[in-house]
């Protein structure tokens, strides 16, 4: 009773009264997540998503409650329908976008900007340097195994399965299992 009434708490100071968050239906919120959405930016949250950061009853251990950070005016992170994130981070500059039906295992990590340039030619100046933008798309019915992490510019089409601890780059169609440091096709599924 007091968990469900901590939940609805969350809900309401987190999500509702955040005039730059969209909920779309039934959120279910377990444990507090760090959420920011900057003003001029955006989050969309679609019908029946669950954001677990509640590591009791959990088959893994989660090392932190749900991120959602979205710090660059104009940035967006679009959670689809029934999709279910446990203690990862989703971290945008510009876009990330989450299809329905996925599963985000703990641990993972998503963003869409490394947060700072090589400049190999000045090596000082990674302190004062953004990285470069580059949006995440993932397909519905995609499940992302605990510990990976998605790289900017990652594109994964529907039905992908992601296996744990991969590092992911690139453009992967549907049906694809990849796995894997870097990450590859390891077979289509269908």
């Amino acid at each position: 009773m007091i968990q469900t009434f901590l939940n609805y708490l969350f809900r309401y100071f987190l999500f509702i009264k955040n005039k730059n968050i969209t909920l779309r239906g039934k959120l279910s919120v377990k444990n507090r997540p760090i959420v920011h959405v900057l003003n001029g930016s955006s989050l969309i949250v679609g019908e029946n998503v669950t954001l677990n950061s509640k590591n009791a009853k959990y088959h893994v251990n989660m090392f932190a409650p749900v991120k959602i950070y979205i710090d660059k005016i104009g940035a967006s992170i679009k959670i689809g329908n029934n999709t279910r994130i446990h203690g990862s981070c989703l971290h945008a500059y510009g876009s990330i976008e989450i299809g329905d039906n996925c599963l985000i295992a703990a641990n993972c990590q998503i963003f869409d900007c490394s947060g700072h340039n090589t400049s190999l030619e000045n090596p000082s100046k990674r302190l004062l340097i953004s990285g470069d933008i580059k949006p995440i798309k993932i397909g519905n019915d995609c499940w992302i195994g605990t510990s990976s992490i998605i790289l900017p510019g990652t594109k994964l089409g529907n039905n992908c399965i992601i296996a744990a601890g991969s590092v992911v780059n690139g453009v992967f169609t549907d049906n694809s299992l990849i796995g894997g440091n870097p990450a590859k096709l390891i077979k289509l599924l269908k």
